[in-house]
């Protein structure tokens, strides 16, 4: 029961921090529960790290 819907959340981050505008993309769901929230997170970086450095 998990409908994909639009969202302008990744748009008003962008004018929020100019530094990530057009840099990020966002997709929003409607399921038929009462609360609850899901985080998709990809990164692309432009040089190596280590896992202690992401974190």
């Amino acid at each position: 029961n998990i409908i994909p819907t639009t969202t302008g959340a990744a748009k008003a981050v962008g004018k929020v921090l100019p530094e990530l505008d057009g840099k990020l993309d966002g997709i929003a769901m409607r399921v038929p529960v009462p609360d609850g929230s899901t985080v998709d997170l990809v990164v692309e970086l432009e040089q190596d790290v280590t896992v202690e450095q992401v974190n």
